[in-house]
């Protein structure tokens, strides 16, 4: 279901310069700002797609200009917000919601402090259900949306069976083989007059069916690929590309130089490389599970500077061959070098046709791609790999270089010519005339026109009659029944021309067409133009069709002309985006049929581009497939131009990145042309993305996997190759529904956890990467093992928040983060706590056993024993992990207490360090939670004591992720005793989130009594052990 939201105009507002920023859910947009005004009117229409109307609430924010620059200053900036439930829209009548003035309601905090923050005018309206029936607004603005889990499953099977369905086996038959004998010295020699057999694909099957070995080809090369293109073998790229070039010819041409029989191209190739021995055998049909094309060629390899001359065997098959592309996949085999029994060598060959040329000419893009197919594992496996890439880097270098010296290369410089592809469509805009001459140029226009002219005619000829039956003056009623069918014929005709006249107008005038609208402002531009759609499918076959098309990007629309009835549109439009802060990873299409300015719009189909999985040359030239009921049986198609510009350049990188300083909370550095570039061909990135932040870390599966996760303007990725073996995916930042923080525990190795959730459906091309998939179907990706966690998790989450948080959760936090200032920076994996000096914490217990008696109401107790340093040393017993520790720890209500052993402290002589788990019983704590704690210990500044701080997480507690516990325990010789030694134990609260006065006071008080008699009982059973174990050796 749809959102219309209208934002109308405002009143009374306190300052200039403002625009309303509008949420729903996760997904958002906003309206251009408006200056030198205190009463702005907008006039602007958003479209948001929603799932659960009873959950969901519309929120209008109203901002001031000059501060919306970083995320933590939202409160400075915000003058007032909206919210709207759309639950009061479903009540109304028809879904809508008529122009409504709402009150801005101030927020909390801020530089604005008038009584009265204005007044908003919005309407707003609920249209449709899924993707069958959407709103009829030729200016819809729709936002990005979430497929249902089951759709797009549904959608992806039907999109497969389409395109991996096996084709009928084509074999042919003995009388065919006779007729077509003797032309093999023709193989290249194609007449171009020459006409294709009218047999059927089901007609060779059927003659065919029962042979399954391979069978010599009778007929010519040509004939065999037009054969082979029926089939639709799959084609997977392997990985790693070696040539990505366009040329300046067809595609059929690029294929038959490169692999027809006897051909020049191979014979000067092995020459340039030293090759002999070359033995081409004839191209054959091979008849298995599906027919298919295939050659075997051997030659000699020439010796390299670690390999000697050896053999090798190619085996050539077609895996696709649809007249305008071609894929063959190519597998070498050497088992003369080291190890050879063990591997092949997989190449993959793509050609494509390319993008149009300003000169009109034909061309082709050439992808060779290779992988090494291991037969058997093996401990050589990087080092084969390694040598099969730098062989083959050197072989295909020649390999272009030869193909450049017989073909001429295409310059992506040239076809990059936006401003010249864009003014020719420009020129062949049509004109409303000739639009209206194609439109009323038909049969039922021409004969009414015909019959009004031949009536009124006849009308001037003939006197008038008298009167006669019921007829009276001024009234002329038919003398005959063929008098009254004649009327009525040219009545229904009147009605059908003055329908197709309203029609029209209707559709010129109110089309909503931004085409030839400028992009304004600075930043990410995108341009979309409309080429054309081809086998556009109408709910009912016999009505002609009037589509329209609808593009969405980033909570902005643009929408294209209506195209009157036709299934084959041509729209020739250019459609820009004005420019945005962020660059836009997703551009949503949509195919609507107009039926009227009021009447609701029929979907005809829908597509969603990512416009991070096409190169910019594929861009610029391309046919999308349409989604929906109607488009996939139909195989509906657009044809689409689409260039994204930053017309700033460096510099609207540079301000995104500064942006994003103010977010994160520390600097954010341009990377170099090259890390960039590297980034950019690991994932197969766009030109345009940039690297923003990389970190160490480990992926959680069912083997843990160490790699690295790269973050970027518009994606997250991860990438790991452990010995050869390689993990590599990425999914955007808008596809995540939800990051969670898990406390370090024994099953993460006492690290703490970083879990991505992505949306129902989204990322499902990095499913290999996720550690499971909850009820719901999202995907979870869990990192841990950072050698930074708060590092890295400020800096996703940052990232995150300013695409998904919404304006009252983004001021809340600006609050806290206010208010947080005034407290001392805490908390790095806990180990800033520990740094907090003495004079902050509050003394709990102090030991000594002499003055036992006395002191027992300041909670004060003494322990007393021959030798001070003895005495100490017993003391640190309960800090050593021994068996003392353990008992007095179970004793005092510890359950799975685990502590890991002291480690020297980088950077810090004498400081050692430690971590404990454990779980307090119901005794303890009435909720039972999980402890976590990290300990540090050092010497005194005297050598003849220790202090041990400690850094309580509790968990499963509530609120406690407001807080820490810091306990601090003095162990040093006493001054009032020769034999005794003084225990000093503080604690202090520390407060990560800050919460109202009364409360901390409270939490605080309670934790401070509990810890006070809890510190008392576990040294009264330190004291008791210590005693007894002395009683018994003296006896």
């Amino acid at each position: 279901m749809r959102l219309y939201v209208y934002v109308l105009q405002a009143k009374d507002l306190p300052i200039q310069a403002t625009y309303v920023k509008l949420q729903v859910g996760r997904l958002k947009s906003k309206t251009r700002t408006l200056a030198n005004t205190l009463s702005p009117v907008w006039n602007e229409e958003f479209v948001f797609r929603v799932h659960d109307v009873g959950a969901q609430q519309l929120v209008a924010s109203v901002f001031h200009l000059q501060h919306d620059s970083a995320f933590f200053n939202a409160p400075k900036c915000l003058l007032g917000s909206v919210a709207i439930p759309l639950c009061l829209v479903a009540d109304q009548h028809n879904q809508t919601l008529p122009p409504t003035w709402f009150p801005i309601l101030k927020p909390n905090t801020g530089n604005f402090i008038t009584k009265d923050s204005g007044k908003i005018l919005l309407t707003l309206s609920l249209h449709g259900k899924g993707h069958d029936h959407s709103a009829n607004h030729l200016h819809a603005q729709s936002e990005i949306y979430h497929e249902d889990d089951d759709e797009f499953e549904s959608t992806c099977k039907l999109s497969q069976d389409m395109f991996s369905a096996k084709a009928p086996c084509l074999k042919i038959s003995k009388g065919m083989v006779k007729a077509i004998a003797g032309r093999l010295d023709k193989l290249f020699h194609k007449n171009k007059d020459v006409s294709r057999t009218d047999d059927s694909p089901s007609e060779f099957s059927s003659t065919v069916s029962d042979h399954e070995e391979e069978h010599s080809s009778n007929c010519s090369f040509e004939e065999a690929i037009e054969l082979m293109q029926s089939e639709h073998n799959q084609d997977d790229v392997p990985e790693g590309v070696l040539v990505d070039q366009m040329y300046i010819v067809s595609p059929c041409d690029l294929n038959k130089f490169l692999f027809a029989p006897d051909s020049q191209f191979l014979k000067d190739l092995a020459q340039l490389q030293g090759t002999t021995d070359v033995q081409e055998g004839p191209w054959m049909w091979k008849s298995e599970d599906v027919s298919c094309l295939t050659r075997a060629i051997t030659y000699t390899k020439a010796a390299t500077k670690l390999v000697k001359a050896v053999k090798a065997t190619e085996e050539q098959t077609y895996i696709k061959a649809s007249g305008h592309e071609f894929a063959i996949l190519v597998t070498v085999s050497t088992p003369e070098v080291p190890c050879g029994s063990t591997f092949k060598v997989e190449l993959l060959y793509k050609i494509m046709p390319g993008p149009e040329v300003p000169t009109g000419e034909e061309s082709s893009h050439l992808i060779v791609s290779w992988r090494v197919d291991f037969q058997q594992s093996t401990m050589m496996r990087s080092m084969i790999e390694g040598g099969v890439k730098q062989g083959l880097k050197e072989s295909f270098d020649q390999f272009s270089d030869l193909i450049a010296q017989n073909l001429k290369v295409l310059d992506p410089i040239e076809l990059s010519d936006r401003d010249h592809m864009l003014s020719a469509l420009e020129t062949e805009h049509q004109s409303d005339w000739e639009l209206a001459i194609e439109y009323f140029g038909n049969f039922t226009v021409v004969f009414t026109v015909f019959l009004v002219l031949y009536f009124m005619l006849h009308v001037l000829l003939c006197d008038s009659s008298k009167i006669q039956g019921l007829e009276i003056d001024g009234l002329d009623l038919p003398d005959s029944l063929g008098e009254l069918l004649t009327s009525g014929i040219l009545v229904i005709l009147l009605q059908r021309v003055y329908n197709m006249v309203s029609h029209f107008i209707q559709a010129r005038l109110q089309r909503g067409s931004d085409h030839g609208i400028k992009a304004q402002g600075d930043g990410w531009v995108l341009t979309v133009a409309l080429m054309e759609g081809v086998n556009l499918a109408s709910l009912n076959s016999t009505e002609s069709l009037d589509p329209y098309v609808v593009f969405t990007c980033n909570g902005k629309t643009r929408t294209s002309s209506v195209k009157l009835q036709t299934h084959d549109p041509q729209w020739n439009e250019i459609l820009e985006f004005d420019a945005m802060e962020e660059p836009p990873s997703v551009l949503d299409v949509e195919v609507f049929d107009f039926d009227g300015p009021f009447d609701q719009a029929a979907s005809l189909g829908h597509c969603e581009i990512n416009l991070l999985k096409h190169a910019p040359s594929e861009l610029s030239d391309l046919w999308v497939s349409l989604e929906g009921k109607l488009a996939q049986p139909s195989q509906s198609k657009l044809h689409l131009r689409i260039f994204l510009d930053n017309n700033k350049g460096v510099e609207a990188i540079k301000e995104y990145l500064t942006k994003m300083e103010k977010e994160v909370g520390k600097k954010l550095n341009l990377r170099s042309p090259h890390k960039n570039s590297t980034f950019q061909k690991l994932f197969g990135l766009p030109p345009e993305e940039f690297l923003i932040s990389d970190f160490t870390c480990q992926l959680k599966r069912k083997l843990p996997v160490q790699g690295r996760l790269f973050l970027s303007a518009r994606i997250v990725g991860f990438y790991a190759n452990l010995f050869g073996r390689k993990t590599k995916f990425f999914f955007l930042w808008g596809d995540i529904e939800d990051i969670q923080v898990l406390p370090p525990s024994l099953a993460s190795v006492v690290s703490p956890s970083l879990v991505i959730v992505l949306g129902k459906g989204r990322g499902l091309d990095a499913r290999h990467g996720a550690k499971s998939q909850d009820e719901e179907g999202r995907l979870r990706f869990h990192f841990q093992s950072f050698v930074s966690f708060n590092d890295a998790c400020r800096t996703i989450m940052a990232l995150w928040r300013t695409r998904t948080f919404t304006t009252d959760q983004r001021a809340e936090i600006a609050e806290e983060q206010q208010e947080q200032e005034e407290i001392p920076v805490i908390l790095e994996e806990a180990g800033s706590i520990l740094d907090v000096e003495d004079i902050e914490m509050s003394k709990i217990y102090t030991a000594e056993l002499p003055i036992c008696n006395a002191s027992r109401n300041k909670l004060c107790l003494t322990y007393w024993c021959p030798s001070a340093s003895l005495q100490i040393t017993s003391v640190m017993e309960i800090f050593d992990g021994g068996e003392l520790e353990h008992k007095i720890m179970e004793k005092s209500g510890c359950l799975n207490y685990v502590p890991t052993t002291w480690e020297q402290v980088e950077c810090k002589s004498g400081v050692y360090e430690r971590r404990v788990s454990y779980k307090f019983n119901r005794r303890v704590s009435i909720f039972g939670g999980e402890v976590t704690c990290k300990q540090q210990k050092c010497p005194t500044a005297d050598d003849e004591g220790w202090i041990v701080n400690e850094v309580m997480l509790l968990h499963d507690v509530p609120f406690s992720d407001h807080f820490r516990v810091k306990l601090r325990y003095q162990i040093e010789k006493s001054s009032l005793a020769q034999n005794a030694s003084r225990c000093d134990a503080y604690i202090r609260i520390v407060w990560l989130k800050v919460k109202s006065t009364n409360f901390q006071l409270r939490i605080t008080q309670n934790i401070t009594d509990k810890f006070t008699y809890r510190v008392k009982e576990i040294f009264e059973l330190l004291e008791r052990e210590i005693l007894f174990g002395s009683c018994n050796s003296t006896r």
